[in-house]
């Protein structure tokens, strides 16, 4: 169906941009600069001195963030790796593909990891952890940090949704040894295809993760290192993100008006949670605006039928699916979380008119 109101609109951020975008394009095209190349080289120095780390490598997505990440520190067969039970499937594919057992965790309100509940999953073969920073508001690194410690954790931070958020003014994606991203077209920073990247403080884990994304060499000098993997970040993609990226403290001061908008239109009524969270030292940086109705399909069903699209994340959620081999231990938030998600539009392209339209159409279902 054709919606009043899109969840994103990336042709219409292309227009807003469209000088600027164009101009890398045709920067890359003429100088034939396809493959590790300066622009590349330019976006990682810019992305690691957003995050506030010493180093960032680009990669093909942000599951190939991940991978490298637990390849990096030799994490394999026979150690397990915890993971939130509430989280995009590729989380726990890059655990399972370096052979090592994910160690699923029920997640709390603000969809993040559980901290009181990950104690009890750890024994004697976890190396590893990955807190998951969902729909752009950080798990509590804190607390996680004083585990990790404690038990000689390592941890991976998939931040893949919440470039730009912090807690006490230390940004996702340089607390752990990795912090994790993707570019998906549809994230908070998306490019015009698929794109990751790992950031880091560690010489070696970047060095490894450079070579390792173009087949196990090193570029400098020829010499393989290791069976590698082709997942380099595109140079082309690297021009459009590095454009983008200088625009994203003003996108995510927008978002945040957007969601304080949603927040007072939408602060009285009882049967939809708004994702508002009582912590000081954590600020939300709106990749998702992720509301949970009590009626979640009849709640989303009759936002698309009044021409408002929206993202359903995810209705069954992953250890339910047989072919995963994974076992459910019973995760009552998650399973909460799973029949009543909802995101609500939420991007830099809405105008003034479609925001009120997203109010009317969600105030509608309840107050009609």
């Amino acid at each position: 169906m054709t919606y009043k109101v899109r969840f994103v609109n990336p042709g219409r951020l292309y227009k807003l941009l469209k000088d600027e975008l164009d101009q890398a394009y045709f920067e890359v095209m003429t100088r034939g600069d396809f493959i590790d190349r300066e622009q590349l080289r330019s976006f990682e120095e810019n992305l690691a001195r957003f995050v506030g780390t010493r180093y960032a490598v680009g990669l093909n997505s942000g599951y190939d963030a991940l991978h490298l990440s637990l390849r990096a520190v030799g994490i394999g067969s026979g150690d397990e790796v915890i993971v939130p039970a509430h989280t995009f499937l590729a989380t726990v594919s890059a655990v399972a593909n370096v052979g090592a057992t994910p160690v699923l965790v029920d997640v709390g309100k603000d969809f993040n990891i559980d901290v009181d509940r990950i104690e009890e999953a750890i024994t004697d073969r976890t190396r590893g952890i990955i807190p998951v920073h969902l729909n752009g508001y950080m798990a509590d690194m804190i607390r996680i940090t004083e585990l990790a410690k404690r038990y000689r954790l390592i941890i991976v931070e998939d931040a893949c949704q919440s470039l730009g958020a912090s807690q006490n003014g230390r940004r996702a994606g340089s607390w752990g040894l990795t912090g994790c991203w993707s570019f998906y077209p549809f994230k908070i920073l998306g490019g015009y295809g698929d794109g990751g990247a790992i950031t880091t403080d560690d010489s070696s884990v970047a060095l490894f993760a450079r070579r390792m994304r173009y087949n196990g060499e090193d570029r400098e000098t020829g010499d393989y290192h290791g069976h590698g993997f082709t997942c380099l970040l595109d140079n082309l993609q690297a021009a459009f993100l590095d454009v983008k990226l200088r625009y994203l403290p003003a996108w995510i001061l927008k978002r945040r008006q957007i969601a304080e908008r949603y927040r007072y239109a939408f602060q009285n009524i009882k049967d939809l949670q708004l994702p508002h969270y009582d912590s000081a030292d954590r600020d939300h940086v709106y990749q998702n605006y992720v509301v949970r109705a009590k009626d979640g399909d009849a709640f989303s069903d009759h936002l698309k039928r009044n021409g408002i699209e929206v993202l359903v994340q995810w209705r069954k959620p992953y250890y339910r699916h047989k072919a995963l081999g994974l076992f459910d231990h019973g995760f009552p938030e998650t399973e909460a979380i799973s029949r009543e998600v909802c995101s609500l539009p939420m991007n830099v392209e809405l105008d003034d008119e479609e925001i009120v339209q997203v109010i009317k159409v969600v105030r509608s279902y309840y107050l009609s």
